[in-house]
């Protein structure tokens, strides 16, 4: 029903648009295809990834190492795995709703967004020529702790 909702209001918004601006409104449309384009390659590869995982990974393993009883050494694998994996965001909340649903726990699957998101171990290198290795480095540090926060808050909350 909510897909339903946001389909038309996006569908509305999209004929106010172009009866305002049909020039405009194509050339956002272009631009929201190439980049589309840009982004299933790796949507689709990481979705084939996860699948490939979960079909070999049963759910009492996903529970055993993320799940709720995993505790903070679960929330910490959590967190190093989301650091070193580079992944679009909105690829790491549906992966998360997967795990989710395979019985990892709400700290750790918090744990591991908030890395994927937050922590760039794959893009450091990049980050340092922008705000230097210092900066690039206390950046990273500081938002990996925080995904511990995150974790914590979320485990209390969703409990």
């Amino acid at each position: 029903m909510t897909g339903i909702i946001l389909y038309s209001v996006a569908a509305i918004f999209l004929l106010i648009s172009a009866l305002k601006d049909k020039k405009k409104t194509s050339l956002a449309l272009k631009k929201a295809w190439l980049s589309f384009e840009g982004i299933m390659p790796q949507f689709l590869s990481i979705i084939c990834i996860v699948g490939i995982l979960l079909s070999a990974v049963t759910p009492e393993v996903i529970s055993r190492v993320s799940g709720r009883e995993s505790g903070f050494i679960g929330v910490f694998a959590s967190a190093l795995i989301g650091s070193i994996t580079l992944m679009p965001t909105f690829v790491a909340f549906s992966t998360a709703d997967t795990l989710l649903k395979s019985g990892a726990g709400y700290a750790q699957i918090a744990a591991l967004v908030s890395t994927l998101t937050l922590v760039g171990v794959v893009t450091f290198p990049l980050e340092t020529k922008y705000i230097g290795r210092k900066g690039a480095f206390l950046r990273n540090f500081l938002a990996f702790l925080f995904s511990f926060i995150v974790a914590y808050i979320f485990g209390k909350v969703m409990v």
